[in-house]
């Protein structure tokens, strides 16, 4: 599958599946996310986004262009996973979601932190 124009950095297979875990850990365990595109900009806007989640298969990508730069421009750490419709799994609801963040990891802090290191050298590496 081709990269979407939006997507600025090829996240691993293996690394999007993880944080896919953490989000539904996360929202399980009682701590604060946002689902979709508005709740997400949003979120990174007023500084309270930790990680920033982006599906790969948002049609139009119109939608979603603008958060990469976004969460660039306020150093939030961001990835890409396959598709909204696993987003939307793991964010606990029934419809597909296009992007999400976490806010608070609640007891979850040391993983979501492993995660935004791991974002950080795999983005290192590529530049």
């Amino acid at each position: 599958m081709s990269l979407p124009p939006y997507a600025t950095w090829n996240t691993p297979e293996e690394l999007a599946t993880e944080a896919l875990k953490l989000l539904e850990d996360i929202r399980n365990a009682g701590g604060k996310i946002r689902k979709g595109v508005n709740e997400t900009t949003k979120a990174v806007e007023r500084g309270q986004a930790k990680l920033v989640y982006i599906a790969l298969n948002v049609s139009p990508p119109e939608i979603v262009y603008h958060l990469p730069a976004l969460c660039d421009e306020r150093d939030v750490p961001y990835l890409f996973v396959p598709s909204k419709e696993e987003l939307g799994k793991a964010a606990g609801i029934e419809r597909p979601a296009s992007s999400a963040a976490i806010v608070d990891a609640g007891d979850k802090a040391s993983e979501l932190n492993r995660i935004i290191q791991m974002i950080k050298e795999i983005r290192l590496a590529k530049k």
